[in-house]
């Protein structure tokens, strides 16, 4: 029987520190920005007392940014909506926050309770809106940082099944 043990041929590993990768203290890949938008979500104290509601348009506030990175945060009565759109560019994390929305996109509808999270790529079109009856809070995080938005006219239903 062979007596090699995996500490006997690669060592001990707290004995290599100069192997372990240091912590970051920013996100650098998706499931990182996914698990930033989890810890803010969970962590109320960062966001409940910075949420405004407006009748007028969709209230937003960026709450953290970093190196090539924005995360916002936005609020949704009912009835308002995103309108089409992508985000040029940018990756994101949606996260529900409070309440529920509506993302509509080609292949279909989804509603996205509390908690729900969704991970887009650069040229993604979707829209986001609260068909709810009670107001809703979301977390956008995007890398790069949102710099273009670019709106989109709507499809109709009939005209992409022909």
């Amino acid at each position: 029987m062979n007596s090699d043990s995996d500490l006997q041929i690669a060592g001990d590993i707290l004995e290599v520190p100069h192997l372990l990768q240091p912590p970051r203290e920013h996100p650098s890949t998706v499931a990182e920005f996914a698990g930033l938008a989890h810890s803010i979500a969970a962590d109320r104290s960062q966001w409940e007392h910075l949420v405004r509601y407006d009748a007028a348009s969709r209230w937003y506030h960026r709450l953290r940014t970093g190196p090539g990175y924005e995360v916002w945060l936005l609020s949704w009565v009912p009835g308002q909506g995103s309108g089409l759109h992508d985000h040029g560019g940018s990756s994101g994390v949606l996260t529900v926050l409070d309440g529920a929305l509506t993302e509509r996109t080609e292949r279909g509808t989804r509603a996205l309770g509390s908690g729900a999270q969704r991970v887009f790529a650069p040229g993604y079109v979707h829209e986001v809106v609260n068909d709810s009856l009670e107001p809703a809070v979301s977390l956008h995080v995007y890398y790069p940082g949102l710099t273009d938005m670019p709106m989109h006219a709507a499809r109709c239903a009939v005209a992409e099944t022909v």
